[in-house]
């Protein structure tokens, strides 16, 4: 293939005729994008001024088609940015209505927009709404957490919300199906100390549901744990012929962690070990199994001695 070698001259002349090709394009490209034109993206529906005595549910979808005037660089800007921020419609008409017509709020909602990027219509451009009665119900808040604690730090007591309600309003035949409202998650990570903390409830996904309040206080009691060991009295169960039993020994040692703060209060009277005389009785055991059948909560059982004890009926 044969190479075109071009003299310095020729080429400073192809450099000078690149740089006006360039140069033209790109003042093309401005004047092009600084006309006005017209065009269409996606936004969502956000509702304000919602009607108190009236419980509502919208027909159609929570998303409309925007129609939009300005420039070519407006109308790049919008298609990355606009696409994601909601349209504020108010409902005070719905005290009396069962429709809301949009393009009698575009100067409302314009007002709170750029001058050079205007909304010039909807579609659809009505929204219409079912009406059923509105209720209110107090329901308890369901706490969503994961933590994960310091070596030898645990929960040392019950985690308290405040409030430990949260009150629900909307159309009857959904505020029915609610039980609990869940917060937003709360992740933790090398905890060592009492957590403090304000969690948002999870956000309202229906326009004609509210709820108050939305956010609530945490407390989750931390402390550190250390093992202790005391004796327990085993209590033998199920004796149903009233046999004169012995059994041996007649308390056993367990062995269980617990927080530095209730150190002092932990005694076997928060204990309970049993042993099943049907064991025997229906299965033969020669020795039977020690169950501790009553444990202080945020106490774990490391280990019991002995796990079996051996007994003695006397006829």
């Amino acid at each position: 293939m044969a190479i075109i070698k071009l003299s310095a001259t020729e080429q400073r002349r192809a450099s000078a005729f690149l740089s006006c090709l360039a140069l033209a394009m790109i003042a093309w490209i401005i004047v092009t994008l600084s006309r006005p034109f017209t065009y269409t993206i996606k936004q969502a529906l956000i509702f304000k001024n919602v009607p108190q005595r009236r419980a509502f549910h919208s027909l159609q979808a929570d998303t409309v088609s925007v129609t939009m005037k300005g420039s070519g660089w407006r109308m790049l800007i919008s298609k990355m940015s606009e696409q994601g921020k909601p349209v504020k419609v108010d409902l005070q008409r719905l005290e009396h209505d069962d429709f809301v017509v949009l393009s009698t709020q575009l100067n409302a909602i314009n007002a709170a927009k750029d001058t050079n990027n205007q909304i010039i219509g909807f579609a659809p451009d009505t929204l219409y709404f079912d009406f059923s009665n509105r209720s209110t119900k107090r329901v308890p808040i369901h706490l969503q957490v994961s933590v994960k604690y310091d070596q030898q730090y645990a929960q040392s007591d019950n985690i308290i919300i405040k409030p430990a309600y949260v009150t629900v309003s909307g159309p009857s035949n959904r505020i029915d199906k609610i039980k609990v409202w869940k917060t937003d998650s709360l992740t933790l990570n090398n905890v060592s100390e009492t957590v403090r903390s304000e969690v948002n409830l999870e956000p309202v996904k229906e326009g004609n549901i509210s709820i108050y309040p939305k956010t609530v206080q945490v407390i989750i009691p931390v402390n550190e744990f250390t093992e202790k060991t005391i004796e327990v009295p085993v209590k033998l169960i199920n004796n149903v012929n009233y046999y004169n039993v012995k059994v041996f020994p007649q308390k056993v040692k367990v062995t269980f962690t617990t927080s530095l703060g209730k150190f002092a209060y932990m005694d076997d009277d928060l204990f309970e070990a049993d042993a099943d005389l049907n064991l025997w009785r229906d299965h033969g055991y020669s020795a039977l199994p020690v169950m501790l059948t009553k444990i202080p909560e945020f106490c774990k059982v490391v280990k019991i001695e002995p796990k079996n004890i051996d007994f003695i009926i006397k006829k």
